[in-house]
């Protein structure tokens, strides 16, 4: 986040409740963005509703143009018949005439009918190649309505994804405390302009305080988790319980932002020492008197491991 600090609510070393807000952002610009990505989204949306609709309506003209095609066929397979009656009823009575069994009127009537019948058995054919063309034409709109419905969701995913985004970035404009603790290491002002990676201040949880203790390596061959430690504090007259969480995977030097050469030639022995995690009792932990860089003395006890259980 980016941004002018609007508010700063929290003093140095205020003690602080997950979820409470620290600084607040100016949200103008962030509130902007927001309403601009809710009417992309509702634009996005109507697009979807409309290209529905469309989608619809040409599933509709299809169902249609179906029974329509469905009708054409009957009639032309109803001019087909006739044409067909029509022409048999032409060569029947042209070889009667022939054999002056029936008159010229007859044959001149069934010569009609029969170029009637072809007549319409031709208009029927253009009609349902008429309907079938239509049904083409149909078929394909609605295949590019389906092609411009699915652009159109996506572009409403899109949109939709661009108004999450803008929501956070709104919500994001309150820094608040990911945790109980106390406000240290406050920079930041009031109007100060922000953006990520500068450090604004330090939530520290006191209340799950631990201790790390540097131990030498000639010191860890009894030492085990769970075993019990006695701390002295140099700042309290008490003594606080706690137990070894867990020892270091390697010694202080090897995790050093610049580790030691010890190349053939240029090592000179010195004792390492391991850092030690020692997790204090609940009880001492929520009493949020240690606090980070105090000095302690932790006071081990290993005897069972030195005596074998």
């Amino acid at each position: 986040m980016a941004g002018y600090v609007a508010e700063v609510r929290v003093a140095d070393n205020a003690r602080v409740k997950a979820g409470e807000v620290l600084v607040r952002l100016d949200p103008r610009d962030y509130q902007q963005r927001l309403r601009q990505a809710r009417a992309q989204q509702a634009a996005s949306a109507a697009a979807v509703q409309a290209q529905q609709a469309r989608l619809a309506t040409f599933s509709a003209q299809l169902d249609e143009q179906r029974q329509a095609i469905a009708r054409a066929q009957a009639e032309h397979a109803a001019s087909e018949g006739e044409a067909r009656r029509a022409q048999l009823d032409w060569q029947r009575y042209r070889q009667l005439a022939g054999q002056q069994a029936a008159s010229a009127q007859r044959l001149e009537s069934a010569t009609a009918s029969r170029v009637k019948a072809q007549a319409l058995l031709r208009a029927a054919a253009a009609e349902l190649e008429r309907q079938q063309a239509r049904q083409r034409v149909l078929s394909s709109q609605r295949q590019q309505a389906q092609a411009d419905l699915a652009s159109r969701q996506a572009a409403l995913e899109e949109a939709e994804a661009q108004l999450g985004l803008a929501e956070n970035a709104l919500a994001d404009t309150e820094i608040r405390a990911p945790f109980d603790g106390v406000v240290g290491q406050r920079k930041v002002r009031q109007q100060q302009y922000v953006s990520p990676g500068l450090p604004l201040l330090a939530v520290v949880p006191v209340a799950q305080a631990y201790v790390i203790a540097n131990y030498k390596e000639t010191q860890l061959e009894h030492l085990r988790p769970g075993q019990r430690v006695t701390l002295d504090v140099d700042t309290f007259g008490r003594h606080w319980q706690g137990t070894v969480d867990s020892v270091s995977p390697g010694s202080g030097a090897v995790f050093a932002l610049l580790p030691p050469d010890n190349a053939t030639g240029n090592f000179t022995k010195i004792v390492q020492r391991f850092p030690v995690r020692i997790q204090l009792d609940p009880s001492a932990a929520g009493e949020a008197q240690l606090l980070p860089g105090m000095s302690v003395i932790a006071t081990v006890d290993t005897r069972e491991a030195r005596h074998g259980r």
